[in-house]
């Protein structure tokens, strides 16, 4: 049987990051039943994607994701292939990941991934 579509590594340890993922994976039932879709706390397999040379603190500042080819996806880009398998939300990755919008997208994300990952940190949750 092949692997999942998207494998997503998350950390269950930022309460907005665990929140915004359970949501999803809420959206998604069936394809996590269908294994077309996984999500993993990197909490419990900090060297999942050592491979890929990331680690767990890459993997506490963005989401990462790897796709059924193995190829390696971070941040908003994990966000958008999430859109994409998420029944009525496909619009979201037709908006915010075109080559237009790509790269505003990209820089929102990674400023607002800093400065929860500042955040996380300060309240000693790692």
């Amino acid at each position: 049987m092949p692997g999942p579509a998207l494998t997503v590594w998350y950390n269950t340890r930022c309460p907005v990051c665990d929140a915004g993922i359970s949501r999803q994976k809420g959206r998604l039932i069936a394809a996590v039943k269908a294994g077309r879709v996984e999500f993993r706390d990197i909490n419990l397999e900090p060297d999942a994607l050592s491979s890929h040379g990331v680690s767990l603190e890459d993997i506490r500042r963005r989401l990462h994701a790897t796709d059924a080819d193995g190829n390696l996806l971070i941040g908003a880009d994990v966000a958008i292939a999430v859109w994409l398998l998420t029944p009525g939300e496909g619009w979201l990755a037709s908006l915010f990941g075109n080559r237009l919008m790509l790269p505003l997208t990209r820089l929102a994300y990674n400023r607002f991934a800093d400065l929860l990952y500042i955040w996380n940190r300060r309240k000693g949750r790692w």
